[in-house]
This record gives structure tokens, sequence and C-alpha cells, in this order.
């Protein structure tokens, strides 16, 4: 049974909007201390004043590397530990896959995967010097399925998912451990302008965009305010999982998703021994 043997230092990114914002603020509720980042200070100034000390706001964008280094050293100067480091900063990219530039998709890529990779970079000799740390990245349900419309962000997430994955066994031997966090539908703001942005339409896909955006508004959505227990329970654990699904309607959407995909390599099995050129 998970118990809160203390209370714990946080680094969260991302803290200004959505899961981040809900999560930081429980954090300090229940007594704990974080270093709340985001983009715009002025978006997480109203913690200095409401919880005092227990909280160090600083100005981040992760995908500025030299900054998430001093941002990271600072909040460790100030603290003096670093128990859980939470990867959450993230935007979602709208757009078919013929419709989205270069451009678009680099700078995608540079918030959703980069970044989370610099500040990784950057805690782990903090964290290895300690003899311990909690690497907890927030990931999606899209981490393992996809949709269209948002295909290079569950791109992105699938590569995140096998950034952390690889972690997880790399750094299990220096006491640190490594935690997915992969909400599905939520009435968060990660459907704003803030934490969207759009490619250039093309004609020939605007039914089809009309009849996602359509079905997707009909989607049951959660209560963000309700994870902050769950949450809690994977810091606190001595064990904590390698992924935790929030949400009552991932783990099948996956496992259907899942069992199609090994009956199409069953069907194909043959052939694929085949390809290995080596007689059986």
């Amino acid at each position: 049974m998970a118990q809160q043997s203390e209370n714990k230092i946080w680094f969260i990114t991302g803290s200004s909007r959505g899961f981040g914002k809900i999560w930081t603020e429980a954090a300090l509720q229940r007594g704990d201390k974080v270093i709340a980042t985001a983009r715009k200070l002025s978006a997480i100034a109203h913690l200095n004043e409401k919880y005092g000390d227990n909280v160090l706001t600083l100005e981040l964008d992760v995908t500025d590397t030299e900054k998430v280094r001093t941002a990271v050293q600072q909040g460790y100067d100030h603290f003096g530990r670093l128990d859980i480091v939470l990867n959450n900063a993230g935007y979602s990219l709208v757009g078919t896959i013929e419709e989205a530039s270069m451009d678009n998709i680099r700078k995608l890529y540079e918030t959703n995967i980069l970044g989370p990779v610099a500040v990784i970079q950057a805690v782990l000799p903090i964290l290895r010097k300690q003899g311990h740390g909690h690497i907890l990245g927030t990931s999606s349900n899209l981490g393992h399925v996809t949709l269209p419309v948002i295909g290079y962000y569950c791109s992105s997430k699938w590569a995140f998912e096998a950034l952390h994955e690889s972690l997880a066994l790399e750094v299990k031997d220096f006491g640190i451990k490594v935690t997915i966090i992969e909400p599905g539908a939520y009435a968060t703001e990660f459907g704003s302008k803030e934490s969207l942005q759009f490619a250039a339409e093309l004609d020939i896909y605007h039914d089809f965009k009309s009849q996602f955006f359509n079905e997707l508004g009909q989607m049951q959505k959660g209560d963000p305010n309700a994870t902050p227990a769950a949450i809690f329970s994977i810091v606190d654990t001595a064990n904590p999982p390698l992924r935790l699904n929030l949400g009552n309607g991932n783990l099948s959407w996956v496992r259907d998703i899942y069992a199609q995909r090994i009956s199409t390599w069953e069907e194909w099995d043959a052939i694929s021994a085949q390809a290995q050129g080596l007689s059986i």
C-alpha cells in the first residue's frame, strides 16, 4: 500500500495549464514543495502568493536546452533535493500527415520529445548522486493507439513511450524509477489554442476532418481534478509501475488494438519466418 513517508520535492514542466497545473497545485496542497515551470512566468506567479516558500516558479521553454539545465540546477540549489521530475510540457499538432509542414513537425518534436530528453539529461546526474529519484512522463493512451488528424502528436507519444521504457532499464541500478502516465480523454485546457497548433488545410480533407471533430466532440471526457490521487499513489509507493493508465476506457481500447495486431502478425507469421533466411 502506498505511504507518503515525507514531503517530496517536485520539478514540473508545463505547470500553467491542464494536468500540469492541477498536479502542481495538488502537490503543494498536500505539503510538498514544487519547482513549477512554464513558458510564461506570469501564468504561474500566483503560486508564490498562495504557497510561499514551498514553491519556486521559473520561466522555462523546454526547447532551450541551456535554460533547462539552468532551471534544473536552480531548483536543486534552492531546495537541496529533487525527488520527482514530471515531464508534462507538450502540445498537439492538428492536421493530416499530408497537411503538416516540416516546420510544424519539427516544432512539435522539439517540444514533445527533445524537450523531455533535455530535462531527463539535466536531472540524471543529480538523481544518480542522490541515489534516488522518480521520473514521471505525461504521455497519452495515444502512445499505443492512433487517431487520424493528430497522427504527428500520436507519433510523438509513441517516441516518448519508447524513450522512457529504455530509460527505465538504464537507470534502475542507480535507484531511479520511471513511470509513464497515460491519460485518456479529459476535460482539460489541452484543447485550447495555447495547447494546439494547426497545420494549413487542404480542401480534400475538409469533410473527413469535420466528421472526425464531430466524433471527437461527442467523446466522454473525464474530470482532470479526479487524477491527483492516482499520481500520488504512484509517487508514494516503493515499487511504482512503468505505466499507469488514467481513465476507465484506455485498457479496453488498447487490448482490442493489440489483439488485432497479434492476429495480423500470426496470419503472416509463415511469410515472416521465411524472411529470416534460415531453415527451421
